[in-house]
Protein backbone atom coordinates (compact mmCIF):
# COMPACT_ATOMS: atom_id res chain seq x y z
CA UNK A 1 0.00 0.00 0.00
CA UNK A 2 1.13 3.58 -0.66
CA UNK A 3 1.84 5.78 2.33
CA UNK A 4 0.16 8.94 1.09
CA UNK A 5 1.82 11.73 3.01
CA UNK A 6 0.12 14.95 4.06
CA UNK A 7 3.28 16.94 4.73
CA UNK A 8 3.11 20.21 6.69
CA UNK A 9 6.15 22.47 6.67
CA UNK A 10 8.47 19.48 6.69
CA UNK A 11 11.19 21.21 4.66
CA UNK A 12 12.19 19.91 1.25
CA UNK A 13 15.42 18.24 2.36
CA UNK A 14 13.42 16.16 4.80
CA UNK A 15 10.98 15.18 2.06
CA UNK A 16 13.75 14.08 -0.27
CA UNK A 17 15.49 12.13 2.48
CA UNK A 18 12.26 10.28 3.23
CA UNK A 19 11.89 9.43 -0.44
CA UNK A 20 15.48 8.21 -0.62
CA UNK A 21 15.04 5.98 2.40
CA UNK A 22 11.70 4.56 1.23
CA UNK A 23 12.94 1.93 -1.21
CA UNK A 24 10.94 -1.00 0.10
CA UNK A 25 7.70 -2.39 -1.31
CA UNK A 26 5.65 0.66 -0.33
CA UNK A 27 7.16 3.81 -1.81
CA UNK A 28 6.10 7.05 -0.13
CA UNK A 29 4.49 9.42 -2.61
CA UNK A 30 4.10 13.10 -1.71
CA UNK A 31 0.68 14.67 -1.54
CA UNK A 32 -0.21 18.37 -1.16
CA UNK A 33 -2.17 19.64 1.83
CA UNK A 34 -5.19 21.09 0.01
CA UNK A 35 -7.05 21.79 3.28
CA UNK A 36 -4.30 24.05 4.62
CA UNK A 37 -5.36 26.95 6.84
CA UNK A 38 -1.91 28.50 6.88
CA UNK A 39 -0.72 32.07 6.21
CA UNK A 40 -2.49 33.74 3.31
CA UNK A 41 -1.89 36.58 0.90
CA UNK A 42 -5.12 38.27 -0.23
CA UNK A 43 -5.96 41.05 -2.66
CA UNK A 44 -9.42 41.49 -4.12
CA UNK A 45 -10.73 38.10 -5.25
CA UNK A 46 -7.27 36.50 -5.18
CA UNK A 47 -6.34 34.33 -2.19
CA UNK A 48 -3.01 32.51 -1.92
CA UNK A 49 -2.18 30.08 0.90
CA UNK A 50 1.61 30.27 1.30
CA UNK A 51 1.97 27.72 4.10
CA UNK A 52 3.76 25.24 1.84
CA UNK A 53 5.96 27.38 -0.37
CA UNK A 54 9.06 25.84 1.24
CA UNK A 55 7.80 22.49 -0.08
CA UNK A 56 7.45 23.74 -3.65
CA UNK A 57 3.75 24.49 -4.04
CA UNK A 58 1.06 27.04 -3.24
CA UNK A 59 -2.73 26.96 -2.96
CA UNK A 60 -4.61 29.53 -5.06
CA UNK A 61 -8.27 30.46 -5.52
CA UNK A 62 -10.02 33.31 -7.27
CA UNK A 63 -13.53 33.43 -5.85
CA UNK A 64 -16.81 32.05 -7.14
CA UNK A 65 -17.77 33.14 -10.65
CA UNK A 66 -19.24 31.81 -13.88
CA UNK A 67 -16.65 33.82 -15.83
CA UNK A 68 -13.27 32.42 -16.85
CA UNK A 69 -10.39 33.14 -14.51
CA UNK A 70 -6.73 33.32 -15.46
CA UNK A 71 -3.76 33.57 -13.13
CA UNK A 72 -0.38 34.90 -14.20
CA UNK A 73 2.53 33.54 -12.18
CA UNK A 74 5.69 35.57 -12.72
CA UNK A 75 9.23 35.70 -11.33
CA UNK A 76 11.78 37.94 -12.97
CA UNK A 77 11.80 37.30 -16.72
CA UNK A 78 9.72 34.11 -16.40
CA UNK A 79 5.94 33.88 -16.42
CA UNK A 80 3.21 31.34 -17.10
CA UNK A 81 -0.59 31.61 -17.28
CA UNK A 82 -2.99 29.19 -15.58
CA UNK A 83 -6.75 28.76 -15.92
CA UNK A 84 -8.45 28.72 -12.52
CA UNK A 85 -11.81 27.18 -11.73
CA UNK A 86 -14.41 29.67 -10.54
CA UNK A 87 -15.52 27.47 -7.65
CA UNK A 88 -13.71 29.36 -4.87
CA UNK A 89 -11.76 26.19 -4.10
CA UNK A 90 -8.01 26.01 -3.70
CA UNK A 91 -5.97 24.66 -6.60
CA UNK A 92 -2.41 23.44 -6.25
CA UNK A 93 0.18 25.27 -8.34
CA UNK A 94 3.94 24.64 -8.43
CA UNK A 95 6.71 27.12 -7.71
CA UNK A 96 8.34 26.07 -10.96
CA UNK A 97 10.68 29.04 -11.26
CA UNK A 98 12.75 28.21 -8.18
CA UNK A 99 13.56 30.57 -5.32
CA UNK A 100 12.96 34.30 -5.35
CA UNK A 101 10.13 36.81 -5.46
CA UNK A 102 6.91 35.70 -7.15
CA UNK A 103 4.07 37.94 -8.28
CA UNK A 104 0.62 36.45 -8.91
CA UNK A 105 -2.04 38.41 -10.83
CA UNK A 106 -5.64 37.28 -11.18
CA UNK A 107 -7.73 38.18 -14.24
CA UNK A 108 -11.49 37.70 -14.70
CA UNK A 109 -13.14 37.48 -18.10
CA UNK A 110 -15.31 40.45 -19.05
CA UNK A 111 -16.35 39.16 -22.48
CA UNK A 112 -14.62 37.19 -25.21
CA UNK A 113 -10.89 37.79 -24.91
CA UNK A 114 -11.30 40.85 -22.62
CA UNK A 115 -10.17 40.41 -19.02
CA UNK A 116 -9.94 42.70 -16.02
CA UNK A 117 -7.45 42.48 -13.15
CA UNK A 118 -9.05 41.18 -9.96
CA UNK A 119 -6.10 41.11 -7.56
CA UNK A 120 -2.35 40.71 -7.23
CA UNK A 121 -0.06 39.42 -4.46
CA UNK A 122 3.67 38.91 -4.06
CA UNK A 123 5.77 36.63 -1.85
CA UNK A 124 9.28 35.22 -1.71
CA UNK A 125 10.00 31.50 -2.04
CA UNK A 126 12.97 30.05 -0.18
CA UNK A 127 12.99 26.29 -0.78
CA UNK A 128 15.82 24.15 0.54
CA UNK A 129 15.66 22.17 -2.71
CA UNK A 130 13.86 23.57 -5.75
CA UNK A 131 13.23 20.03 -7.05
CA UNK A 132 10.40 19.77 -4.51
CA UNK A 133 8.15 21.68 -6.92
CA UNK A 134 8.35 18.69 -9.27
CA UNK A 135 7.42 15.95 -6.80
CA UNK A 136 3.77 16.90 -6.16
CA UNK A 137 0.66 16.80 -8.36
CA UNK A 138 -0.74 20.19 -9.33
CA UNK A 139 -3.41 21.82 -11.48
CA UNK A 140 -1.53 20.98 -14.68
CA UNK A 141 -0.08 17.56 -13.81
CA UNK A 142 -3.19 16.42 -11.97
CA UNK A 143 -3.52 13.00 -10.36
CA UNK A 144 -4.64 11.30 -7.15
CA UNK A 145 -3.83 8.05 -5.40
CA UNK A 146 -6.64 6.42 -7.41
CA UNK A 147 -5.22 7.19 -10.85
CA UNK A 148 -4.25 4.15 -12.89
CA UNK A 149 -0.89 5.72 -13.76
CA UNK A 150 -0.02 6.00 -10.06
CA UNK A 151 -0.94 2.38 -9.40
CA UNK A 152 0.94 1.19 -12.48
CA UNK A 153 4.10 3.00 -11.35
CA UNK A 154 3.83 1.31 -7.97
CA UNK A 155 3.39 -2.07 -9.65
CA UNK A 156 6.35 -1.88 -12.04
CA UNK A 157 8.70 -0.33 -9.45
CA UNK A 158 7.85 -2.77 -6.67
CA UNK A 159 11.04 -3.77 -4.87
CA UNK A 160 13.35 -1.63 -7.01
CA UNK A 161 16.01 0.43 -5.24
CA UNK A 162 17.39 3.75 -6.40
CA UNK A 163 16.21 6.48 -8.74
CA UNK A 164 17.99 5.04 -11.77
CA UNK A 165 16.30 1.64 -11.46
CA UNK A 166 12.85 3.20 -11.06
CA UNK A 167 13.45 5.69 -13.87
CA UNK A 168 14.56 2.91 -16.22
CA UNK A 169 11.56 0.75 -15.33
CA UNK A 170 9.04 3.56 -15.90
CA UNK A 171 10.52 4.78 -19.18
CA UNK A 172 10.80 1.23 -20.48
CA UNK A 173 7.13 0.67 -19.65
CA UNK A 174 6.04 3.86 -21.42
CA UNK A 175 8.03 2.94 -24.53
CA UNK A 176 6.54 -0.56 -24.67
CA UNK A 177 2.94 0.04 -23.56
CA UNK A 178 1.78 2.96 -25.73
CA UNK A 179 1.45 4.12 -29.32
CA UNK A 180 0.98 7.63 -30.63
CA UNK A 181 -2.67 8.68 -31.09
CA UNK A 182 -2.85 10.36 -34.50
CA UNK A 183 -6.64 10.85 -34.31
CA UNK A 184 -6.48 12.64 -30.96
CA UNK A 185 -3.68 14.81 -32.32
CA UNK A 186 -6.11 16.49 -34.76
CA UNK A 187 -9.25 16.45 -32.60
CA UNK A 188 -8.06 17.48 -29.11
CA UNK A 189 -8.87 21.02 -27.92
CA UNK A 190 -5.90 23.34 -28.14
CA UNK A 191 -6.44 24.60 -24.58
CA UNK A 192 -7.06 21.17 -23.06
CA UNK A 193 -5.01 19.97 -20.11
CA UNK A 194 -3.07 16.69 -20.13
CA UNK A 195 -4.97 13.57 -19.04
CA UNK A 196 -2.67 11.24 -17.12
CA UNK A 197 -5.02 8.28 -17.36
CA UNK A 198 -5.84 8.64 -21.06
CA UNK A 199 -2.79 6.60 -22.03
CA UNK A 200 -3.55 3.86 -19.52
CA UNK A 201 -7.17 3.58 -20.67
CA UNK A 202 -6.48 3.73 -24.41
CA UNK A 203 -2.92 2.47 -24.74
CA UNK A 204 -2.12 5.60 -26.71
CA UNK A 205 -1.81 9.37 -26.42
CA UNK A 206 -0.45 12.57 -27.93
CA UNK A 207 2.74 14.25 -26.76
CA UNK A 208 1.28 16.08 -23.75
CA UNK A 209 -0.62 12.98 -22.54
CA UNK A 210 2.42 10.73 -22.91
CA UNK A 211 4.66 13.26 -21.19
CA UNK A 212 2.18 13.96 -18.36
CA UNK A 213 1.65 10.26 -17.71
CA UNK A 214 5.41 9.74 -17.55
CA UNK A 215 5.82 12.71 -15.19
CA UNK A 216 3.06 11.42 -12.92
CA UNK A 217 4.65 7.97 -12.69
CA UNK A 218 8.12 9.39 -12.05
CA UNK A 219 6.98 11.84 -9.39
CA UNK A 220 5.06 9.26 -7.41
CA UNK A 221 8.23 7.18 -7.34
CA UNK A 222 10.26 10.03 -5.89
CA UNK A 223 11.92 11.25 -9.09
CA UNK A 224 11.58 15.01 -9.72
CA UNK A 225 10.16 15.47 -13.21
CA UNK A 226 8.93 18.39 -15.31
CA UNK A 227 6.44 18.46 -18.15
CA UNK A 228 8.21 20.73 -20.63
CA UNK A 229 6.44 22.48 -23.52
CA UNK A 230 8.15 24.14 -26.44
CA UNK A 231 9.54 23.24 -29.88
CA UNK A 232 11.33 20.08 -30.99
CA UNK A 233 12.93 20.40 -34.42
CA UNK A 234 10.56 23.28 -35.10
CA UNK A 235 7.36 21.44 -34.10
CA UNK A 236 5.23 22.41 -31.09
CA UNK A 237 5.83 19.64 -28.59
CA UNK A 238 5.80 18.33 -25.01
CA UNK A 239 8.43 16.15 -23.33
CA UNK A 240 9.87 15.18 -19.93
CA UNK A 241 12.87 16.49 -18.08
CA UNK A 242 13.73 14.48 -14.97
CA UNK A 243 16.43 14.67 -12.31
CA UNK A 244 18.01 11.25 -11.82
CA UNK A 245 20.82 10.84 -9.31
CA UNK A 246 21.53 14.57 -9.48
CA UNK A 247 21.62 14.77 -13.29
CA UNK A 248 18.98 16.22 -15.59
CA UNK A 249 17.88 13.88 -18.36
CA UNK A 250 15.37 14.26 -21.20
CA UNK A 251 12.79 11.58 -21.88
CA UNK A 252 10.68 12.15 -24.99
CA UNK A 253 8.16 9.32 -25.39
CA UNK A 254 6.61 10.78 -28.54
CA UNK A 255 9.99 11.06 -30.27
CA UNK A 256 10.68 7.42 -29.43
CA UNK A 257 7.26 6.14 -30.50
CA UNK A 258 7.32 8.14 -33.76
CA UNK A 259 11.00 7.51 -34.52
CA UNK A 260 11.63 11.23 -34.86
CA UNK A 261 14.89 12.01 -36.68
CA UNK A 262 17.87 12.87 -34.49
CA UNK A 263 19.48 15.02 -33.30
CA UNK A 264 16.45 16.75 -31.80
CA UNK A 265 16.84 20.43 -31.05
CA UNK A 266 14.64 21.44 -28.12
CA UNK A 267 13.55 25.04 -27.47
CA UNK A 268 11.85 25.39 -24.07
CA UNK A 269 8.83 27.70 -23.75
CA UNK A 270 7.46 26.73 -20.33
CA UNK A 271 7.39 23.89 -17.84
CA UNK A 272 5.14 22.56 -15.06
Amino acid sequence: MHKWLNMRRAGCIGLLVMLFLSVTAAFAALWPDTKSQGPRKTDGALQVDVAHIDEGYMLVRGGKTAKRLKLKVAKGDYSVMYDLEGKNEYQVLPLQFGNGKYRLTLYRQVSGSRYTEEGAVSFTADMENVNCAFLFPNAYINYTSENKAVKKAEEICLGLEGDRARYDAITAYVKSAFVYDYVRAVTVKTDGLPDVDYCLNKGMGICQDLAATSVCMLRTQGIPAKLVIGDANGQYHAWVQATVEGKEVIFDPTAILQNMPKPIEYAVERWY
